[in-house]
């Protein structure tokens, strides 16, 4: 994993969690962590003797900084070894939390259920998700998940890259993988990744241990139940917009463990 593992902080549980789950990744794989707080733009003129934007840090940052404290803590307990760096950036946390994912090597968020209006697909994690130019992890579901790495399958460039991913975090966390073949019901070949790529990885990673599965139907309802007894789940995602393939943000709510989805072209 190149860069650092960048963590969207606001103070609420879902992102407490994140930032530990975050601080143990940073830490498994040497890198620095990055504790990100987004302060929204101000509406209206600046105020008298406010700054250019209208904030007075003493006062209008203390939020930000318990936020920034609080997680630090957090992250220094759970990964006592990891490099933490702290960042008040302004603007949309979304866009904020994009911009940020160009040097990293990971970002993580929490999953909050709902985003603006109800919709799945305007919460943080559905909008990064859909555009985000790195892996992104949500971290949802149990707290401290166990089990196996299950990475779905394909042929796509995506899956390609989201096997890469899969395979090296399951060597870090020292647990086995599932790979899950893909099958339409009236489809009589399954989708899987190619030979010579898991021939390749399995070299790469001869320490991980793989069992294979074919699923029939609809990938998300197994995904759902595969989650409990996971640790994570690995998924490819070629377009933009609202879908993330088979990590589609309403799904979400359902997983009982963290997801990760890479995307196609954005190492």
């Amino acid at each position: 994993m190149r860069g650092p593992v960048v963590v969207g902080v606001d103070g609420s549980p879902s992102s407490l969690v994140a930032v530990e789950t975050a601080a143990r990744t940073a830490e498994r794989q040497g890198v620095e962590l990055q504790l990100v707080h987004a302060v929204d733009w101000p509406a209206g003129p600046p105020k008298d003797g406010a700054g250019a934007w209208g904030l007075r840090p003493e006062r209008d940052h203390t939020g930000s900084n318990g936020a920034l404290a609080e997680a630090e803590r957090r992250a220094r307990r759970a990964a006592p070894r990891v490099d933490v760096r702290c960042e008040v950036l302004m603007g949309e946390p979304a866009q904020v939390l994009e911009s940020e994912s160009w040097d990293a090597g990971l970002t993580v968020v929490g999953h909050q259920p709902m985003g603006t209006g109800g919709h799945p697909h305007r919460s943080v994690a559905g909008q990064l998700l859909a555009r985000g130019p790195r892996p992104v992890l949500v971290v949802c579901g149990r707290k401290e998940p166990a089990g196996p790495v299950v990475l779905v399958g394909g042929e796509s460039t995506a899956a390609r890259q989201a096997a890469e991913f899969a395979f090296a975090e399951a060597e870090a966390r020292g647990v086995p993988l599932l790979l899950l073949d893909t099958r339409r019901i009236w489809q009589r070949r399954s989708h899987s990744l190619p030979a010579s790529l898991l021939i390749r990885l399995r070299e790469r990673h001869p320490e991980v241990a793989v069992r294979r599965q074919v699923v029939k139907g609809r990938i998300q309802r197994s995904l759902i139940r595969l989650s409990a007894d996971a640790q994570l789940v690995v998924a490819g995602s070629r377009g933009r917009g609202g879908a993330s393939g088979p990590l589609d943000p309403a799904v979400l709510r359902d997983m009982a463990c963290p997801v990760a989805v890479v995307r196609s072209g954005r190492r």
